[in-house]
């Protein structure tokens, strides 16, 4: 940008590595959730300025350089980014706070410095991808290559907005791909900041663009002809939509989708660590985590024991201002979001569980005067089929499920659309391995949760299609060639 930036407020959209005026300009205003005043302006984006990076993004994939480029030519400019991006981790973090509310404590390892991590992690998977190999076919010796998919289209959600922009803008820069970034109106800035490192790195142009806005945006960028991949991380529900928008063009799409992750805590669990455990694996993010572990599967015997523990570390969470790094809980991160996540603690009385902890806000009984605060709720005496165990909800809400034995745990935890993580807590690792093979899940964990972000991440069932991280997140975005010759292939 010419003018000095001071990553709030954006006048133009970033289209093929040019700032731009929007075809036709329309401001929006970033509202903090913690105090629901502005903290920074951008201009929203339209079909228009889709159908122009879109067009920017086509020239420089069909004619440009940047697909033309050697692997490591194009690892020289990411790794410029990567040391561009260290020296800005805390301040991204705490720009994202003000945004969506992620308490500073979290922004801090989970929204700036992961984000940096993956930078360099997917730098360390190209270096050993095989991008060319040989093998051995029936016709003779085959050459294969791994070639870019094309123009990426990345859709990307408000709850850790830059760690999930690296495994799509990341891979696919690398793979030869230009990519469209299309961030969540609510948290723009932190992606807008991000152009302007990108455009310290005179890439050709083409390459990156990034254009804030809606569903429409969205939209007109799933459907456009010129997109050859689309990368969606966000709701079922959305992603169900993109799916079927792709499906009909025959497009690549791959779907990073929602999750209603069961925790089964076996009779051989300690429940003090295992509480302690749960803290971080339910509660990350204000509650606002695809994987976060939501069901919490208990047997008869330990129920009152595991319940009174989980009540009490809830009873003590900090909750309130998200700069303040003693806080647990900060707000949602948009009011029609609160209300939504207080109508299902409204549903789940309705069916008959029990509130243990918590519950819907009141005058007399508010986390904080102002902001989209939702007090950390706990249900016992639900069953599965109740709402708050089946759908996903996206705030600090738990649902205590009973089992009569393991194979009724293991039951409890399948019967469910989703399918992204899970957990076990037990005494015995050996049998937590055999628990993990028993659930249908992309990731798990044994006596812990988190990602392991070298390491695959991605859906069963209606969690999603394809895989982040590590060498299969490169996958997602390269087309196999097969090449095969008569006559003698020269050495690679």
């Amino acid at each position: 940008m010419t003018e000095q930036s001071d990553h709030r407020t954006y006048s133009e959209l970033f289209i093929g590595g040019q700032w731009r005026k929007p075809a036709n300009p329309q401001q929006l205003a970033v509202i903090s959730p913690h105090t629901e005043e502005p903290i920074g302006h951008v201009q929203v984006a339209g079909p228009e300025d889709v159908d122009a990076a879109v067009a920017a993004a086509r020239h420089a994939f069909d004619h440009g350089p940047w697909p033309r480029l050697t692997h490591a030519e194009r690892m020289a400019k990411v790794e410029e980014l990567a040391a561009i991006y260290a020296g800005h981790v805390d301040e991204m973090a705490d720009l994202i706070t003000d945004e969506m509310g992620s308490p500073r404590t979290f922004s801090r390892m989970g929204q700036g410095a992961a984000a940096a991590a993956l930078i360099h992690l997917t730098l360390a998977a190209a270096r050993d991808f095989p991008w060319t190999e040989r093998r051995q076919g029936v016709l003779g010796e085959v050459h294969l290559r791994r070639a870019p998919v094309g123009v990426v289209g990345a859709i990307v959600p408000w709850n850790v907005p830059q760690f999930l922009i690296m495994p799509k803008l990341i891979p696919a820069l690398i793979a030869g791909c230009p990519v469209i970034i299309k961030p969540a109106p609510e948290t723009p800035l932190d992606a807008l900041w991000l152009a302007e490192m990108i455009e310290q790195l005179d890439l050709p142009d083409g390459v990156v663009s990034v254009l804030p806005g809606g569903t429409d945006v969205g939209e007109a960028l799933v459907r456009h002809p010129g997109v050859d991949k689309i990368s969606f991380t966000g709701s079922s529900a959305v992603g169900r939509r993109i799916a079927t928008l792709c499906g009909e063009q025959l497009k690549r799409v791959s779907l990073e989708l929602g999750g209603k992750s069961a925790a089964i805590i076996l009779d051989d669990a300690d429940i003090p660590k295992t509480v302690a455990g749960l803290k971080s694996a339910s509660l990350m993010n204000n509650g606002q985590a695809c994987v976060a572990q939501t069901r919490l599967l208990v047997s008869d015997r330990r129920h009152d024991e595991f319940v009174d523990a989980l009540a009490e570390m809830m009873s003590e969470l900090n909750v309130g201002d998200p700069t303040d790094e003693a806080t647990d809980i900060g707000p949602l991160f948009a009011q029609r979001h609160q209300r939504q996540v207080q109508e299902y603690i409204q549903s789940g009385q309705t069916e008959g569980a029990r509130i243990a902890l918590g519950g819907l806000n009141s005058a007399q009984d508010s986390p904080a005067e102002r902001g989209w605060y939702v007090r950390p709720t706990l249900f016992v005496d639900a069953t599965n089929d109740m709402r708050i165990a089946r759908e996903e909800i996206f705030g600090p809400v738990l649902t205590v499920l009973r089992y009569r034995d393991e194979a009724d745990a293991v039951r409890i935890a399948n019967e469910s659309n989703y399918g992204l993580a899970g957990s076990v807590w037990t005494s015995d690792i050996a049998h937590g391995l055999d628990v993990a093979a028993s659930v249908r899940a992309g990731t798990y964990g044994i006596n812990m949760y988190t990602l392991d972000i070298g390491s695959p991440f991605g859906g069963f069932k209606h969690s999603g299609i394809g895989r982040e991280f590590g060498p299969e997140g490169l996958d997602e975005y390269v087309e196999l060639q097969t090449v095969i010759a008569k006559g003698q292939m020269p050495p690679l």
